[in-house]
Order: structure tokens, then sequence, then C-alpha cells
């Protein structure tokens, strides 16, 4: 079987290494992307199986990538997770996990993102 290719996408060059290399142990071929709209031009470049995808990021969020590729007839059917460092403590924003679920994303992790569950949801949503 071919390497599934998953796609991450977050401004935290930190964390998009840790994630690559995290999936890579585990067989996935691993693409970068560092803002949203770099993202999409990654996606229209080559279709990942699955999307990790960080909400705050500059140029397009996460919700506005997640909202287009689900209303994409081509790419609605990529799994998408969303990370986010937003959640309860932070009320100061309008980012919100009932957001992200509204919007479609397929999974949700909040952050400090745990590398060993965004590898389990990978391979429950590929």
């Amino acid at each position: 079987m071919a390497e599934k290719y998953v796609l991450v996408v977050d401004d935290d060059l930190d964390l998009v290494e840790a994630i690559a290399t995290n999936l890579g142990a585990r067989g996935y071929e691993v693409g970068k992307a560092y803002d949203g709209e770099e993202g999409l031009e990654s996606i229209k470049e080559r279709r990942p199986d699955l999307v990790v995808l960080d909400v705050m990021m500059p140029k397009k969020d996460g919700y506005q990538v997640c909202e287009e590729l689900k209303n994409s007839d081509e790419f609605r059917d990529i799994p998408v997770i969303l990370l986010t460092a937003v959640g309860s403590a932070v009320s100061s924003t309008s980012y919100t996990h009932r957001d992200g679920m509204t919007n479609e994303a397929d999974e949700y992790v909040a952050k400090p993102v745990d590398l060993d569950r965004v590898a389990e949801l990978v391979a429950e949503l590929i």
C-alpha cells in the first residue's frame, strides 16, 4: 500500500516539525505549510489524505481553510484535524471548540498538542 500523505499547516515551525517527525516515524509522508494560504495552495498542488490544521494563523485562519475545503466539491472529503491553543482558558477570543465542529472539522485537538493523540486520530481518519 502506498504511503498516506498528511499535510500539516501551522505557523509554529517547531510544532510542524514535531508532528511531521512523529507521523514520519509512523510511515506517513508529511507535507508542511506555515499559513492558511500556503496550506490551500499545497492542497491544490498535491491532494493530501488528511490535513492537520492550526486554527490561529496569519493570512487565513484554520476555520477559513476548513470551511473552504468542506465547501469544495473537490476537497470536502479530506479529513481535517484542527489544532488550537484556545479553549476554556481563553475567553478573550472568538475561537471556540464549537466553532471548529460547526466548521465540519473531523476532529479537534487542544494545544499543547499530544503528538501520540494526533497520530491516533490520523490513523483513525485515514
